[in-house]
């Protein structure tokens, strides 16, 4: 029996220069590691592959379902400044779009799908440890209220890749609004494609901003949503760690969890990637680094105007409103985590000044925040000075617990849950997605070996990207 998903393709519909049509790679023996039923719970009624053993075979790229259309994207992008005039997805397949009851489009994709035109000299394959950290990662995000890319499935190949050293491979069945990425619009505009560039631009606005009757309302409410996205990001102490254009998704949500982590003690140049030796993506440097993606979308879209001069400063002033966008979400979140209802411009020097107080003291993040709301500001590296213009502030608590977690997936426990999987216990990884996906009120006879801090040998300085 050939399993059906109602499947409506529409960004296959596309020019065809905009991707290329491309089936999974099947696998030797593939295996279940997870399903995420509240993920498939996000398209309500719709119809949806499950744990069965038909749903195994389609999220390993076995067996297509029907109506599936799978292709392989093609997109550009700045990779630590640099230009990269062709990229696209060297280790994922699209399988489709999937409508919900709404009317909000879900990509159905599969990550670590073998080798497509796109992957120059990778295999195409993902192993496991970068599988599980996105797949705790993203629902740890949404659990957190961000948006972000959701993780459907997760499944062992029975093979092995090489990338130092021999790894079982994995395949991570990623859900998203849409694969569409300012590399998807720079492509098109590098290659002179005006016909191709428009359909795009017509795609992602019915798509993703329906509101947007030109291309210049398009660009404004995309710089709205990327500045709420990276004020929630700080606010977390959530680091990307590669914010390449790429990498920088036109829909507002958070995708490609490759060296991300949440920072243990707090310091605004911390940094994660094993390969950002200069800082480019630091946790205090993402705000910059995301104005500088949205300038990139920005002169993707001028061949589009008709007086490209005029469009050029009619783009700047709409980028340049990024900042006050920013600022305010930032004081909107952080105030909150103080435990403020409305802040006011005059409680920035607050905030700023606890955050100076924790990089001193090395506090942790999460924790400082915490123990905000549960009155114990000390904890959170503060002095009696800055306690007491808190106080007088009247902070609620309720609202500085809903705004402050109790856990995160921290990074050193990541790297033990992999480093158990590796060894073929996946117990430790579905305990830690039992808690990060309850951040606010974890089970507490689970919660106590997640909210500490590294110890000074547990400590993971660096991540990796997953090819």
């Amino acid at each position: 029996m050939t399993l059906q998903i109602p499947f409506d393709n529409s960004y296959a519909r596309l020019p065809e220069r905009l991707f290329t049509r491309q089936a999974p790679v099947p696998v030797a023996a593939p295996g279940w590691i997870a399903f995420t039923r509240a993920s498939r719970a996000s398209w309500a009624s719709t119809p949806m592959p499950c744990r069965t053993d038909e749903g195994l075979q389609v999220f390993a790229g076995n067996a297509l379902p029907e109506g599936s259309t799978p292709i392989a994207q093609l997109y550009a992008g700045h990779q630590f400044g640099g230009w990269n005039p062709q990229l696209g997805d060297g280790r994922q397949v699209l399988l489709g779009e999937v409508v919900d009851p709404l009317g909000m489009r879900h990509d159905v994709a599969l990550k670590g799908s073998g080798r497509t035109p796109y992957s120059r000299m990778g295999d195409g394959r993902a192993w496991l440890g970068p599988v599980i950290r996105e797949y705790i990662m993203s629902e740890a995000m949404h659990a957190l209220g961000v948006p972000t890319t959701r993780a459907l499935a997760a499944v062992s190949t029975g093979e092995e890749v090489i990338r130092e050293t021999a790894l079982p491979g994995a395949i991570l069945t990623r859900v998203a609004q849409s694969h569409i990425r300012v590399g998807t619009f720079q492509v098109l505009a590098a290659r002179g494609d005006q016909d191709g560039l428009r359909a795009l631009a017509d795609h992602t606005m019915v798509r993703h901003y329906p509101t947007a009757g030109s291309v210049p309302e398009l660009l404004a409410q995309m710089v709205a949503r990327q500045a709420e996205l990276i004020a929630q990001w700080m606010s977390i102490g959530f680091i990307h760690g590669v914010m390449n254009t790429d990498n920088c998704s036109v829909a507002g949500e958070t995708i490609d969890y490759g060296p991300c982590a949440f920072m243990d003690d707090y310091h605004p140049g911390r940094v994660f990637s094993s390969i950002d030796a200069h800082g480019r993506y630091a946790y205090g440097a993402q705000p910059q680094v995301a104005l500088w993606n949205i300038a990139q979308f920005a002169t993707a879209l001028v061949p589009l105007m008709p007086d490209q001069q005029r469009a050029v400063d009619d783009f700047t002033a709409i980028i340049n409103r990024f900042a006050d966008l920013y600022q305010s979400a930032w004081l909107t979140r952080f105030g909150a985590k103080l435990g403020l209802a409305d802040p006011c411009p005059e409680d920035r020097g607050l905030i700023e000044a606890l955050l100076t107080a924790m990089t001193e003291g090395g506090v942790d993040f999460t924790n400082g925040f915490r123990a905000l709301a549960e009155d114990a500001p000390e904890r959170g590296g503060a002095g009696p000075d800055w306690i007491a213009a808190w106080r007088a502030r009247g902070p609620d608590l309720e609202i500085a617990a809903a705004a402050n977690p109790v856990v995160v997936p921290r990074l050193h426990r990541i790297e033990a849950v992999i480093a158990a999987a590796v060894a073929g216990n996946f117990a430790p990884m579905h305990e830690m997605f039992a808690v990060v996906t309850r951040p606010y009120d974890p089970e507490p006879s689970l919660m106590d070996g997640y909210i500490m801090p590294p110890e000074g040998h547990e400590k993971v300085d660096k991540t990796f990207c997953g090819t």
